[in-house]
């Protein structure tokens, strides 16, 4: 067996979770092939390069083995060869580091110091009409 399909060979390398994930890349232009977006159906052979955008990373894989069967993660050395940049894993590790401190208020789910505030914020008024309502009777 020396081809295979993209999207089964995506599967079978571990490189997406489910074929149907790995089709929907194809489609959508993340997986290419020598700078050209592949088809779910196209063939790929041993020795090529398949290059998949998962954002913010371009990662690259060389094809050691056609294979269409999943096979255990132990095995996958012998699948493909990560050739990836390393700057890309730059790219990677500066927008972990960076997605909390640029984010915008208001976006998300609050910060465990913004959650405070907004308890503060609101408790003390619940109460409030309460402890007053009491006190005129």
């Amino acid at each position: 067996m020396n081809e295979a399909r993209i999207d089964k060979w995506l599967w079978a390398a571990r490189i997406f979770k489910t074929r149907s994930i790995a089709a929907d890349a194809c489609k959508n232009g993340r997986v290419t092939l020598n700078g050209m977006n592949m088809k779910p159906s196209r063939t790929i052979k041993e020795g090529e390069v398949v290059s998949v955008k998962k954002p913010p990373v371009t990662y690259s894989f060389k094809v050691l083995k056609a294979i269409e069967q999943r096979v255990g993660a132990k095995l996958l050395p012998e699948i493909y060869e990560n050739v990836t940049d390393p700057k890309q894993y730059e790219l990677l590790q500066m927008s972990r580091i960076s997605g909390f401190i640029d984010r915008a208020h208001g976006t998300g789910r609050p910060t465990k110091k913004e959650r405070r505030a907004l308890d503060a914020f609101v408790d003390p008024v619940m109460f409030g009409f309460d402890d007053e309502d009491e006190g005129d009777e």
